[in-house]
């Protein structure tokens, strides 16, 4: 493959390059480059968001490259204060253990096992103790950490900013020199980090990495950055239909940024899709085919066909058959749907419950609850649906 065509996978969804001169002196080279990308294991699933950048790593992995998949297990005990207007508050040594082992499982969904290497920064970090991290320190100034907008913004607006926050960035910078790493990628947000590993490797007297920042994918709200904590987020250990569905409720529009960001379809079968859509098809029928690619991802063809079957079932109100079983003791001679729903996790509260049964969003064997106090106890068993997407069998003992 030519320099041409390989910076040209190399930029598909990319948002910058820095520096593309000195990355086409890197791939003329003809080795293996080392491709780092950081991920503080702040919860415990990957979400598509997470994937932009994965999937950038598996398409340089594809082109012969060394994947270095870094899991910031120390760095995650910081918290890194990219985009927060107040301090973050730091991970314990057991949440950052738990979720960096299902990072490290679930990253495999995408990225070639064998060709991987996944590397935590504890290796090294803990290694420079005290001394070591004074000496980083030194390299840089307060002056030049208040360059970076977050930091600046905070301190314009007198809001507090930990001295610890300002070691996050020059700890993520010193990953690079740690690995000699000759590419980084990040997220938009993460310029700064990013920067400093350059810096830092300059200072080392390292050949500087370059840099590939890739964009920050809109949730399903079509506004805010796709996280967990917003509830805005689609798992990648989620189950295919819940994969599938909520890929069928984002937007027409949304729908073409995360065919642009997540699919890797060919420019050519894009371009099919969209000139199927100028011509007035349907918009559904390819976010059903651009779905079914996604949940394929994860799991396999049969699974895609079965969370597309399962999905037709449930929006002609019918009640699917692989649907959670839940069995239930009851000690009590009576409950109510809002009880129940709690009690099984499908809301967070009895006064949510309540809301869904106002808005026609509950339904028991497929007839909707307008009841919020009505005993449910005598029925013994049956199957509850919370809004489009969440069924449950309940049996009561």
């Amino acid at each position: 493959m030519s320099i041409k065509e390989t910076l040209a996978i190399i930029k598909r969804g990319a948002d910058e390059i820095l520096i593309e001169e000195e990355l086409i002196k890197k791939l003329k080279k003809g080795k293996p480059l080392k491709v780092k990308a950081g991920f503080d294991p702040t919860a415990p699933d990957l979400h598509l968001g997470h994937t932009v950048l994965i999937n950038k790593l598996r398409q340089l992995q594809d082109l012969g490259h060394e994947i270095l998949f870094l899991i910031g297990d120390f760095t995650g005990m910081i918290g890194d204060p990219t985009g927060k207007n107040t301090t973050r508050p730091p991970l314990t040594e057991d949440d950052v253990k738990k979720n960096a082992k299902t990072y490290a499982e679930q990253v495999f969904k995408i990225l070639d096992k064998k060709k991987t290497k996944i590397v935590f920064n504890s290796v090294w970090l803990n290694k420079l103790g005290a001394s070591g991290i004074l000496k980083l320190a030194a390299t840089h100034t307060v002056a030049r950490m208040l360059e970076r907008d977050d930091f600046s913004k905070r301190f314009t607006n007198q809001q507090p900013i930990a001295i610890h926050e300002f070691i996050y960035p020059l700890m993520q910078g010193y990953d690079s020199v740690a690995l000699e790493a000759d590419i980084e990628l990040g997220g938009t947000d993460q310029k700064f980090n990013l920067l400093m590993g350059r810096e830092l490797q300059k200072h080392y007297q390292q050949e500087p990495q370059c840099i590939i920042t890739m964009p920050l994918l809109e949730g399903l709200d079509g506004v805010q950055k796709m996280s967990k904590s917003l509830n805005n987020y689609i798992g990648i250990h989620e189950a295919p239909e819940i994969i599938f569905s909520k890929l069928l409720s984002i937007s027409d529009d949304l729908m073409w940024r995360y065919i642009e960001l997540l699919s890797l379809k060919s420019f050519a079968e894009i371009d099919v899709w969209k000139q199927r859509s100028a011509s007035g098809e349907n918009p559904k029928n390819i976010k059903v085919e651009f779905a079914k690619e996604i949940v394929a991802r994860f799991y396999d063809e049969k699974a895609a066909n079965e969370a597309e079957n399962n999905f037709s079932t449930r929006a002609k109100g019918l009640i699917p058959d692989d649907i959670p079983e839940k069995t239930i003791q009851l000690a009590q001679d009576e409950i109510t749907i809002p009880q129940l729903l709690k009690q099984i996790d499908y809301v967070a509260s009895t006064s949510e419950a309540i809301r869904l049964i106002s808005g026609g969003g509950i339904k028991i064997d497929g007839e909707k609850v307008d009841d919020p106090k009505k005993n449910i106890r005598n029925l013994n068993k049956f199957v509850i649906q919370v809004g489009k997407r969440k069924f449950a069998r309940i049996i009561f003992t």
